[in-house]
């Protein structure tokens, strides 16, 4: 699968106004989950390692994906206002089957293992690669979108660039999060987005922190619209 790392090129100034200054951001904090869509309900399903008639009821599927230790758990507890719906650990590596959620009553949130942690085994490594490539690239199913989740601080790894890749190849509709915006310095704020902006493309980016409720309530837009 082709990096798309030397192809993401230089968008320049087209994207410049596209992220709001962290000032911006963080003062308007969290004022509560006030758009005209929200999460009303969340409740986990149950954990699938293949395929499962679950998944062929006909209700849709919003996959959220990510490299382990990118906070992924922590954006789907944020989201669903659910503090311990979907397992955080300090042990990356830890989710080893794919997670389905009920949101709504009406479609899945879907979450994937996390991918290109070093600490597992080469075996466990294998498994994941494998399920997660299943779910996303060889199986029956239908995404509705897929939730691509980056780490701010540290940027589109290797790991995750071959992912979008993967995602664009296969035609996904694909939202970009930039996690942990929070640890950002503000004098590095533009420059990360705008180098983040340069390696994935044209794709929308959310900015986003667990931890200061900001970006919450444009990704629950986005998810259910």
């Amino acid at each position: 699968m082709q990096s798309i790392a030397d192809a993401g090129g230089n968008f320049g100034s087209e994207y410049s106004s596209l992220f709001e200054s962290p000032e911006n951001l963080f003062g308007k904090r969290f004022s509560g989950y006030d758009t005209s869509m929200h999460i009303r309900s969340a409740q986990f399903i149950k954990g699938i390692t293949g395929e499962d008639d679950l998944l062929e009821d006909g209700k849709p599927q919003i996959a959220f994906v990510g490299r382990s230790n990118v906070g992924k758990s922590s954006v789907i507890n944020s989201l669903t206002r659910e503090k311990n719906l979907a397992r955080t650990s300090s042990f990356p590596g830890l989710t080893q089957q794919i997670n389905v959620f009920l949101i709504n009553k009406s479609f899945y949130l879907v979450d994937l293992p996390g991918y290109g942690y070093a600490k597992i085994s080469a075996q466990v490594g294998r498994q994941l690669s494998k399920l997660i490539n299943w779910y996303l690239f060889e199986s029956a199913y239908k995404q509705k979108t897929i939730v691509l989740i980056i780490d701010a601080v540290v940027g589109p790894t290797a790991n995750d660039l071959d992912m979008l890749q993967g995602l664009e190849d296969y035609g996904k509709n694909i939202i970009i999060v930039a996690n942990k915006i929070d640890k950002l310095k503000q004098s590095d704020y533009q420059k990360k987005l705008q180098k983040i902006q340069n390696l994935v493309g044209k794709h929308k980016i959310i900015p986003y922190s667990t931890q200061k409720k900001i970006g919450v309530n444009e990704l629950t837009d986005a998810i259910l619209k």
